[in-house]
């Protein structure tokens, strides 16, 4: 597939390229982000080199649709939409940096990644959000688009620094995406 833009109120999702590369770096110069994502640490420079260019093989190749969110006219984040073997599935995944948390920019983002997921462009049936056990932030936007608390995957999560335990939650198409309660979240 070749890339698609997506466009908010706010906000202009479009693959990441070479001009993304200086922020992605610096953005992941944040602990936070590979704390709780699969991005390497310490992250260097090639490291988003390396990502900019492989994001341009997974649309190609039809495996996984990845943004670079823009607010602004600066990169606020990146979101991506992998495809699952287990056909009509996906996964979704994001990382905001630091200076664009707290706006509602992920929400926004992740409402059209969600909507693309589920058009007739890719016709998901299902979209799964994982994260590792603890990682609040992300359950709560996760709760909020609509997903639903399914449980913890035992050492489920792999990343450069091991394995960790998973949260996991669904979406189906057929989901009205009003938030439920989770059990992990306490407000």
């Amino acid at each position: 597939m070749e890339p698609v833009v997506l466009r908010t109120p706010r906000l202009t999702l479009a693959a990441p390229t070479e001009a993304d590369i200086e922020a992605i770096y610096q953005a992941c110069q944040d602990p936070e982000i590979p704390r709780w994502t699969t991005v390497p640490s310490p992250y260097a420079r090639s490291d988003a080199e390396d990502f900019v260019a492989k994001t341009a093989e997974w649309w190609l190749a039809d495996s996984e649709y990845t943004w670079a969110i823009h607010h602004e006219g600066m990169l606020a984040g990146v979101i991506g939409m992998y495809r699952m073997v287990r056909a009509g599935s996906g996964e979704i995944g994001f990382w905001m940096s630091p200076s664009s948390r707290g706006k509602g920019i992920l929400t926004e983002a992740a409402r059209a990644v969600i909507d693309f997921g589920f058009s007739d462009a890719v016709s998901l049936k299902r979209i799964e959000w994982r994260a590792v056990v603890g990682n609040i932030a992300s359950a709560k936007t996760a709760r909020g688009l609509g997903f639903q608390f399914e449980g913890m995957l035992r050492q489920a999560l792999a990343s450069p620094r091991g394995r960790d335990d998973g949260w996991v939650a669904g979406l189906l198409s057929s989901d009205d995406r009003t938030p439920k309660a989770w059990p992990v979240l306490e407000d």
